[in-house]
Parts: C-alpha cells; structure tokens; sequence
C-alpha cells in the first residue's frame, strides 16, 4: 500500500509563466489536444460529481464577466486579469489503472477512496466545489475537483489557499514588537508550513488512513526500507480495522431495524389486546348491570311469592278469605316455578358477571406482558445503538469527517519488525 498524495493551486485568466491559466486547465481536463499532449491515449474525463468540465467553464466565465469589486473612492471595478478566480485540487491513489483494471479487490478499494476523497472535499468548500472528474488515462487512478468561489462577491480562489491565507494575514499585520522584516517574513513561511501540513492532515484523518495509506512516502522522510514496510503495515491494519467496524455497524444496523419491527409489532399487538381489553370490560359491565338488574328483578318476585307462602301468607288467605282454599295452593304451586326460574336467572347473570370480570382481567394481563416486552426490545436497541456509536466514533465511521486516530510506528532498536 502507498501513500496519500493530494495537491491545491489557485488560477487566474491571465497565463502563468509556464503558460498555464483557466482556459489551459480546463482544456486539459477535458482533454483538448493542445492541452493533453502528455496524454499517449487521451479519454474524456468521468464526471464523479457535480458539473462536467464544459459546464464548469461556462459557469466560471460567466459569474468572472458579470463580478465587480469595489475600488477606493467607492467606484467599482471588474475582476483583474490576473487574480485567482479558479481553484483546483487535484487527488491520486497509489494504484496504477492496469493494477485497478486487473483486480476487482484494488478497484474496490479506489472507488471507497474516490468517495471518501469526494466527501472531504465537500465539507472543505461546501457549494463552491462545482466539479468532480476522474482521468482513467494516465499511469495512475485520479481526481480533479473544481472550485469556484461563489461564495465571495469578489470571487477571490485564494481564500481557499490556507497557507495562502495565514502567511497574507500575518504580512498585512507587520513586524511584531522588536521583530524586523526579515524576522516577520521567516515567521510567515512558517505558519505557511503549518497551515499546509494541517490541511494534508485533514486529508489523511479522513481519507488515507481509513483507506490504509501512509501520510508521507520513504524517500521524504529518508525511512529505511524495514521502517517504510513496518508504517506500510500499520496502515493496512488500520484498513481492515475500519473495514471491519463498518462491517460490525452494518451488522448491527440491521439488528436495530430487526428490533425494531419487531418491537413495532408487538406494541400493535398489544394495542390490539388493549382495545379487546377494552371492549371486554365494557361487556363486562354491561352484563354486571344486566345481572344486578335481574337479581332485583328476582328479589322482587321472591317477596312476592314469599308474601303468598308460608304462615304469612296464610294468614294473608284468611284476611282474604281464602282461608285452605284451592287458590291458595295453586298460586304458591305457579309461583314457586317462577320463583326458581328467577333464582337461576340471578346465578346465571352472576356467573356471567365473574366470566366477564375474568376475562377482562386476563387481557389486561396480556397487555401489559406485551407493553413490558416492547419496553424490553427499546432498551436493548437503544443499547446497541450506544454500543455502535461508541464504537464507530473510536474507529472510523463510514464518510465521516471527524478526526481517526492515527497509528504512529514506534522505532527503537530492540523493537522487532
């Protein structure tokens, strides 16, 4: 595995010394002859995101022809010739295209490099990168990003320049106390420095190290053949320590939305068991009602009859003067088969009235095993989820932008390699 190699340079209309200006970057890119010369096979260029490279022009020469910048007096004026209007950066895998070509698993892992490339410059300019394209026809497997600054009334690409923009600021403050201009000038490479070892840095925490490329290659820092092969090893082992989080995430992932529905069907289920419970108790009530209503019912024929039965009700006969008469018997007859029949109707409504109770008080049972099972599912998918986003932030989440920790080699001269 090699190492990251990405690169920035601003462009201004007006040609370079070595001939190069907008309209020579964008006829390289898309490949005109005059431009590609160093080119053996010329191919168009794979648009990777946003614009193609002839849109990217018309955009940039049309917000350049119709910008103005203020002037002192309050006047305005139009975009210089030669200020930078146009910012590139350019990224290259250390696969070669015939390698990329040959085996599916380097293809593989450039395209997971392409993507991650295409984040990070996302989040680095935002709606000013325009284009993204990738040439397939020179050595090694690449991308060009296009960055226009809309943004920026003045349309000024070197404000995408950090080392640019640290070292202008601290010419424009002047000499410290006590500090020449000599002094003033070694202080403003060195934060220039800085800067642009911390905007390669940005690029290796988000990218070359979850794809398991070395920051920097051999000959730049004068490493030992076994030194370079030991930090090549390292970052591979990071490769396959992100390769393998992300996996666990998937994974893991897809037992959350598992849970999920599951949880989902139970909280139904047991709404469903709710709404019987429901239903249930107010059958139960109904029929409790019914019951009490039938047992006064009951009652009230019971006094009846008992006020024609027994020695009270004789008594009753001879103030009627009915005193042993056939009358008498034959109402106690009819009324003791009626008297039963309500008997049996009361145990009935209360037998009814204890089902109904029983049943209400089994559901209610039921739904709440079924609440208390769903309850159970969320807390072990919120857990997991923790687990997962703890873990993802401590090894490399998928196109995240956030800082990976980097594994350094330590050299000594007992450390076996």
């Amino acid at each position: 595995m090699g190492y990251q190699f990405a690169h920035l340079e601003s462009f201004s209309r007006k040609p370079d010394a070595q001939g190069r200006g907008v309209d020579f970057v964008f006829a390289e890119a898309s490949r005109k002859p005059e431009a590609s010369v160093h080119v053996k096979n010329p191919m168009p260029p794979i648009v990777v995101y946003g614009l193609d490279v002839k849109a990217t022009q018309e955009l940039h020469d049309s917000v350049v022809a119709s910008a103005t910048v203020q002037v002192k007096g309050g006047k305005t004026r139009k975009v210089r010739l030669d200020q930078k209007t146009l910012y590139t950066v350019v990224a290259s895998h250390p696969h070669r295209m015939e390698e990329i070509r040959a085996d599916p698993a380097k293809k593989a892992e450039a395209e997971i490099w392409e993507k991650r490339t295409v984040a990070w410059l996302r989040s680095q300019y935002g709606d000013d990168l325009i284009s993204v394209v990738r040439h397939e026809d020179e050595a090694y497997f690449h991308v060009h990003a296009y960055v226009i600054p809309l943004s920026d009334p003045g349309l000024k690409a070197q404000q995408y320049h950090p080392g640019v923009t640290i070292k202008r600021s601290i010419m424009s403050a002047g000499p410290a106390e006590g500090e020449n201009q000599k002094a003033l000038r070694k202080r403003a490479d060195a934060a220039y420095k800085s800067a642009m070892r911390a905007w390669q840095d940005s690029y290796y925490d988000a990218v070359a190290a979850p794809c398991g490329l070395a920051r920097l290659g051999p000959r730049r820092r004068r490493l030992s053949r076994a030194e370079w092969q030991q930090e090549k090893a390292q970052a591979k082992a990071l490769q396959n320590t992100n390769r393998r989080a992300q996996e666990v995430r998937k994974a893991g992932q897809a037992f959350i939305n598992s849970t999920r529905a599951k949880a989902a069907e139970i909280a139904a289920s047991a709404n469903r068991e709710r709404d019987a419970a429901q239903r249930m108790t107010i059958d139960a009530l109904a029929a409790q009602d019914r019951a009490i209503e039938e047992r006064e019912q009951a009652r009230a024929l019971t006094a009846t009859a008992i006020r024609y039965s027994g020695w009270a009700g004789k008594l009753r006969a001879a103030w009627d003067g009915i005193r042993h008469s056939r009358i008498a018997e034959m109402v106690r007859a009819e009324l003791a088969s009626e008297i039963d029949r309500w008997r049996e109707a009361a145990k009935e409504a209360d037998r009814k009235r204890l089902d109904a109770e029983r049943r209400k008080h089994e559901a209610e049972q039921k739904a709440r095993a079924a609440q208390d099972a769903a309850m159970r599912l969320g807390i072990e998918r919120d857990r997991l989820r923790l687990t997962l986003s703890y873990d993802a932030d401590q090894r490399a989440p998928e196109l995240s932008l956030a800082p990976t920790p980097v594994l350094k080699p330590q050299f000594g001269k007992n450390r076996k390699v």
